[in-house]
């Protein structure tokens, strides 16, 4: 294995040990300390792959953000019309079963709050979210589009759908024993069906 396939290695390990760290501490207290001992490693060797802790979580919202992308990937490898790629995303980003981890969900609701505060971190989020809406757009458009309906609202319907879901995980974070069970993903399928059927004809 090459050199920077053990530093790429390393930075993952790193990077999942804030992951850790934070989902149950949050990010103030995920200390480099804290995180070289959820890593199982010297304080110095996160030094030596990442500048500072803030760059270890930038470098995790980019990994976050890929990971959500692969999930919907998969889920979706089977599906063959443009309704049934829209359930495989609302199922990779809500859904329990393989590929889920709650702890990325605790993980990504900690980085939402360090993007408020912290510009660099800020731009990364940003980064993420523009991609995320624009695949939701993207796959409601084909639905809409198959259907023969309408598309004005999109980006509104988009957005809307993005927002439930970053509640859903601020609710799952911080108060999911009292939530029902399984009722993000439901809910979501509900909410989409019913504003594509409620979509005036092209």
């Amino acid at each position: 294995m090459s050199r920077k396939s053990n530093t790429e290695q390393r930075r993952k390990e790193i990077v999942f040990a804030l992951l850790s760290v934070m989902a149950e501490h949050g990010y103030e207290k995920a200390t480099i300390l804290a995180i070289a001992r959820q890593a199982g490693l010297a304080p110095g060797l996160i030094h030596y792959h990442f500048k500072s802790k803030g760059e270890i979580l930038i470098y995790l919202v980019k990994l976050l953000a890929a990971m959500s992308r692969a999930r919907y990937d998969l889920l979706a490898a089977t599906a063959s019309t443009p309704q049934e790629k829209l359930l495989a995303y609302i199922n990779a980003r809500l859904a329990k079963g393989e590929g889920a981890m709650p702890e990325a969900v605790s993980a990504w609701v900690v980085i939402g709050a360090e993007a408020v505060r912290q510009p660099e971190v800020r731009a990364v989020f940003q980064e993420a979210i523009a991609a995320e809406l624009l695949l939701i757009q993207g796959l409601l458009t084909a639905c809409l589009q198959a259907q023969k309906k309408a598309l004005d609202g999109v980006a509104e319907l988009a957005a809307g759908l993005l927002a439930f879901m970053e509640g859903a995980f601020q609710l799952a974070s911080a108060a999911g024993d009292i939530m029902p069970q399984g009722y993000a993903a439901t809910t979501a399928r509900a909410f989409i069906e019913n504003s594509l059927a409620a979509q005036l004809p092209a």
